[in-house]
């Protein structure tokens, strides 16, 4: 790749998302904060991280935001649907996230950000339903409100790039469907006929990508996974990348879970349950939408352990997950681990992980990053599937015919020599006793 292909980051880059609940909210207030000079933005790698190149006396450590030609964060616009009609300060009040002096300072600001109708299907969602709805004819007509929508915010804010983000709740699970999801030409038909296999994600991932705006899928939700979306990317040229943002207890796995392996720990059972009370937490209390998360997170460690590799470590060891919907707890999620392994002569031993986080305050760095990154490779024309930003995702996508990679180191070394190889950098090898980082 030569630097001088990519397209400089000129004018204003959109952020469009769906769902203007807590992660939005505590995403956009913090934005608005970091640009005041209110906030330092902890937990976002494009805006803290760094990276080195070079190599002996002549390596240096750059600031990744200085290294890579990204959107500058006063160049961001935001728009967003709701089922809710709350502005995103009304919202971020409700959400509780943050306190109310962190968001007194950005009020004008969020107030300012009212959300279009949504496009909602209740039997995707059952535990929530709100009146702030589109209604129309047909799915298809659905995706061209949409892209209304999207028009007409591209008029008003001066925008010349977009990115929509989706920050909703968690569909019920759903598998591909020959005839509708197979191809484009399938999907198409079947939303002018409102096919009930299609769900409200997969009409937003539509609209964008019809429109060629690359499009990223926060939650475990059957959406761009389709092969008919997959194909409608590819024939416009657009980037996708998801799913499923990686932040409490799957970051813990992708953390702790390379570690035993690279050490030749044994693992005979990982249990791991969830006490969750915001928004998310009670859509999850629907065993529909808990399997399509459930699927999400049981796929971590079966990459990073290759029980079919490594049978006498890893062979039939148990893997439970159970999420708990507790309104006390609201966003700050509990996640808890017992993990039982064992040592040197087949000796046990246990790991307790107790991690007491915010679910929202882990997402909203990951998704400014994800919106900076992906605007980043489509400025490069890296088209279809991101699959060096599986660092973000609890399930990454990626090509048919590969598999995904769960180890959070290597993601990020994957991550870092793709921004070299844009930036025409050699990557890092290792060898040698150069140090890397």
């Amino acid at each position: 790749m030569k630097k001088e292909d990519i397209a400089k980051p000129e004018g204003k880059l959109g952020i469009l998302i769906p769902g203007l609940g807590a992660v939005s909210t505590t995403f956009i207030a913090g934005v608005l904060r970091i640009k005041k000079g209110l906030s330092k933005p902890i937990g976002s790698l494009t805006q803290m991280g760094k990276i080195r190149i070079g190599k002996g006396d002549s390596s240096k450590d750059i600031n990744i935001k200085d290294f890579v030609p990204l959107a500058n964060l006063n160049d961001l616009e935001f728009g967003a649907w709701d089922i809710f009609e709350d502005d995103a300060y009304e919202s971020a009040c409700k959400a509780a996230v943050l306190k109310t002096e962190d968001i007194e300072p950005v009020k004008k600001e969020l107030s300012a950000i009212k959300p279009w109708k949504a496009v909602f299907n209740r039997e995707y969602v059952k535990k929530l339903d709100g009146p702030w709805v589109k209604k129309a004819k047909t799915y298809m007509d659905l995706a061209q409100m949409v892209k209304d929508d999207i028009n007409n915010f591209k008029k008003e804010k001066n925008v010349t790039r977009m990115i929509m983000v989706w920050c909703g709740s968690t569909e019920i699970y759903q598998e591909i469907v020959p005839g509708v999801h197979d191809t484009l030409a399938n999907f198409e038909k079947a939303l002018k006929e409102s096919n009930p296999k299609i769900a409200p994600s997969m009409i937003y991932a539509y609209a964008a990508l019809d429109l060629g705006i690359p499009y990223a899928n926060g939650a475990p939700n059957l959406c761009t996974d389709i092969p008919a979306l997959r194909e409608l990317a590819d024939k416009n040229r657009v980037c996708i990348s998801g799913k499923d943002f990686k932040t409490g207890q799957t970051l813990m796995k992708t953390i702790l879970g390379p570690g035993l392996k690279a050490r030749m720990i044994g693992v005979n059972g990982w249990f791991s349950t969830n006490i969750l009370g915001n928004r998310d937490g009670e859509v999850l209390d629907d065993p529909g939408s808990f399997k399509t998360k459930e699927v999400s997170k049981l796929s971590v460690l079966d990459r990073i352990f290759q029980p079919e590799l490594y049978p006498d470590l890893y062979k039939d060891y148990y893997h439970k997950v159970t999420i708990n919907y507790y309104p006390p707890r609201g966003d700050n999620k509990e996640g808890w681990d017992n993990i039982d392994i064992f040592g040197w002569l087949g000796y046990p031993m246990q790991i307790k992980v107790d991690f007491l986080c915010r679910d929202s305050i882990l997402a909203a760095p990951i998704v400014l990053d994800l919106a900076l990154l992906i605007d980043l490779a489509q400025r490069s024309a890296m088209y279809g599937i991101q699959e060096w930003l599986s660092f973000y995702w609890k399930s990454p996508m990626y090509e048919p015919g590969a598999h995904p990679t769960h180890d959070l180191f290597v993601q990020l070394m994957k991550l870092k020599n793709t921004l070299r190889w844009l930036m025409d950098v050699p990557p890092v090898t290792f060898l040698g006793s150069e140090s890397y980082d």
